[in-house]
This record gives structure tokens, C-alpha cells and sequence, in this order.
């Protein structure tokens, strides 16, 4: 485990991230060290814990279902962290020179150029690429503000890596966390689906804003919604999340349906949402994250890189027979080999970590258990992970 720790000092990020909002700069100090204040008050972060039966223990049961998010502290270890760092710098190399070209910066065929989907998602530096367009299904319904640039900012930057397991030996690894995946069985189900799996790389003066939303899509209006019934996502951070770089939430909005967050906007005066507060982390802390929630990030006009190692499952019932939302992957039904299929990447991720990790004692995953199917993850059946992500259950 790592050590835990208090939260960096952003102060002087505070004040470089204000600078760029010219008469709202003293109000976006005000809201960024306020945010900071209520999220470090909250009784929604520590180890993570279980009861004596193996599931989630109670008191971070009711905090997530409360707020709808929870920090694990301290969960992945310092020896991980170092494989997560060490794999991402790498992929940073083998990113393409600019978007739409084959080759990096080394005259190498670069990262994704044979991907039969989308791979890399790229923002002019500080934009808000999404925010105000009708890209996945139109959910980020407001564009928040774009601050400017240093001059020498490069014309796009990448800040989003989608279907990451195929490129990240450790990411793939961290998916199998034995302690996270008992977490996924304990709210979802033994028999718990796969959702996505992506990167998100925050660099100080280029990460991109992402606009407030809700990630829920299919089952908004479904007789049988409830707080959970679009999954989470876990949310591992490799050099922690503060109230510039990282994602902003409105606790308890998971449990209220799909919001208008235009009217949201409009009754707080602006894009700063009266409720909402940072996941504020340090490297080594896992983030549980409600996808119902409000949330969204500001551009990063600070000095601390944000990296985060992003993941999320379903309840089976969720996805089964269900249509997909058409965001991560072709809208298809997800019938019993579907999601087979996609959750084999589960079997190869459990093998490669045991063979990393082999003092741990590795997650046994109900459905395998009782299967004639054996996955074993080497150079030959890498092979398998070729655009798994084509097969994402986005609902």
C-alpha cells in the first residue's frame, strides 16, 4: 500500500488558474479554494475495508450511496504506481506527432494508427472539445470556458486514450486488483459486466476541459432506474487529482434522474456549480465513482499533471439483452456472447497480474470459476486484446 498522505499544497496552481478568468478571477479563487474546503470536510474517503463475509464495508457502502462517489486511500502500491508511470510515459512516446498523422515524434509508426475505432482524443490545449455538441448523444450540454494558451503550445494535445488495456500491460494489470474487483462484486454483483477502460491525461497549461454531465444514457426513463443501474467507474490516480486538474462532482445527483444541466447552469450564474466539490487524491488513491453523478473538469491552468487510470462495470441485469448508447462502441444489443466476449479481457487481466503480483492472492471471478475457459496472457494471446473495445457495454 502506499503511504497516506495530506493533499499537496495547489496554492500557487490556485492562483495561475484564476489568473486566466480575467473579472471572474477572484470568483473562481473563491470557488476553487471553497471546493477544496467542503471535499476535504467530507466523511468519504479512507482505506478501503470489508466485512467479515467479504463485502464492501457498510459505512463506505452508505457514504458512496450517499454522496456517489468515495476515496479509497492509499490502495495501489507504491511499486504499481512506478509500473503505471513507467508504462504511460512510454505510450506518451509512441502518441502520434499531430492528430490524423501515422508516425510520432521518433519517425515510428505511432500508437493507434491501425485501430479500427477511435483510439486518441485530442483538444486544441485548454479547450473544451466537447461541451455544447451533440458527441455522445449530446450530454455535455454547456461548453465551459476555454482559458488561452501559452504561445507555444502545440496546436492539439491528446487527452483521452480509449480502449487502454490493449496498449498498457500495467493498466491491465491494475484492472484485475483483486481488492477492486471484490468492491465490483460486492455492489454490482458476482456476476458483474465490463464497461470501458480509457486514459485520461490532464498535462498542466494543454489538459482540455470536459463539460458537467451525467454519463448515464439507456436507462434514464426505465421502471426499474435506481441509483445504480448505470454502473461506476473506478478512477486510479498516478500523480492525484486537486481541485484545478481534477473532476468536480454534485454529490448526491446520481440518485435524481437525468438533469438539465443548462438549468443548472443558469440558477448558479454560471459554470461553476454551486454544489459541486473536487476529487481531491493523492498518487495511489482510488476514486469510486457513481457514472449518474454530475460532473465535469475545468482546463488544467495549473502546475500538477493529472493521470487517470479509468475503468468501470455494470450490474449483468444493466446490460443483458439491453441496446448499447452508441457513445463508446457501435449501438448493438448486447446479447450472452457479447458480453462474454468482452469480459474475457477480464480472464487475460487477472493471469497478467498474477504473474506480476504473484504474492497477492488473485480475484476469482464467479463466471470463470465455473467455465472450462482458461486464459493465459502472453505474447501469443495478446493477440486478443485487438480492438476489445469495439465491444464496450456503453448504455
Amino acid at each position: 500500500m502506499t503511504t497516506i498522505k495530506h493533499p499537496v499544497d495547489i496554492s500557487e496552481s490556485i492562483e495561475a488558474c484564476a489568473a486566466h478568468y480575467g473579472k471572474d478571477a477572484n470568483a473562481m479563487k473563491s470557488y476553487l479554494l471553497e471546493g477544496q474546503r467542503k471535499a476535504l470536510a467530507m466523511d468519504n474517503r479512507g482505506s478501503l475495508k470489508f466485512e467479515a463475509d467479504g463485502s464492501l464495508a457498510t459505512h463506505i457502502k452508505d457514504a458512496y450511496s450517499k454522496y456517489g462517489f468515495y476515496i479509497f486511500e492509499g490502495l495501489i502500491s507504491d511499486k504499481e504506481l512506478a509500473d503505471l508511470e513507467q508504462d504511460i510515459e512510454r505510450l506518451k512516446t509512441q502518441f502520434p506527432l499531430k492528430n490524423g498523422e501515422k508516425l510520432n515524434a521518433q519517425g515510428e509508426k505511432a500508437l493507434a494508427s491501425d485501430a479500427l475505432g477511435p483510439r486518441l482524443i485530442w483538444s486544441k490545449p485548454l479547450g473544451d472539445p466537447l461541451g455544447g455538441t451533440p458527441i455522445a448523444n449530446g450530454r455535455h450540454q454547456v461548453k465551459l470556458f476555454e482559458p488561452s494558451a501559452a504561445k507555444d503550445a502545440p496546436e492539439e494535445a491528446v487527452f483521452v486514450l480509449l480502449g487502454s488495456l490493449e496498449y498498457s500491460d500495467a493498466c491491465l494489470r491494475a484492472y484485475a486488483h483483486p481488492e477492486l474487483l471484490k468492491v465490483a462484486e460486492s455492489i454490482n454483483g458476482k456476476d458483474f459486466a465490463p464497461f470501458h477502460e480509457c486514459l485520461f491525461i490532464k498535462e498542466p497549461g494543454l489538459g482540455a476541459a470536459v463539460s458537467w454531465h451525467q454519463d448515464g444514457d439507456t436507462h434514464w426513463n426505465s421502471p426499474d432506474f435506481d441509483e445504480g443501474i448505470h454502473g461506476f467507474n473506478f478512477m486510479a490516480q498516478v500523480y492525484g487529482s486537486t481541485a484545478v486538474n481534477g473532476v468536480w462532482v454534485v454529490p448526491g445527483t446520481h440518485k435524481q434522474g437525468k438533469l438539465d444541466i443548462k438549468e443548472m447552469v443558469a440558477q448558479a450564474g454560471s459554470e461553476r456549480l454551486t454544489e459541486a466539490v473536487p476529487i481531491i487524491c493523492n498518487a495511489g488513491d482510488v476514486v469510486i465513482c457513481n457514472r449518474q453523478i454530475v460532473h465535469g473538469s475545468f482546463a488544467n491552468t495549473g502546475f500538477e499533471p493529472r493521470v487517470t487510470v479509468n475503468f468501470g462495470f455494470h450490474r449483468r441485469s444493466s446490460v443483458l439483452n439491453v441496446s448499447g448508447a452508441g457513445i463508446h462502441c457501435a449501438s448493438q444489443e448486447f446479447d450472452d456472447e457479447h458480453i462474454a466476449k468482452r469480459t474475457a479481457v477480464l480472464g487475460y487481466a487477472i493471469d497478467a497480474r498474477m504473474k506480476k503480483y504473484p504474492e497477492e492472492t488473485p480475484y476469482v471471478y464467479a463466471l470463470f470459476a465455473n467455465s472450462d475457459t482458461q486464459f493465459e496472457y502472453n505474447n501469443d494471446t495478446k493477440k486478443a486484446l485487438k480492438d476489445y473495445n469495439l465491444l464496450d457495454l456503453s448504455i
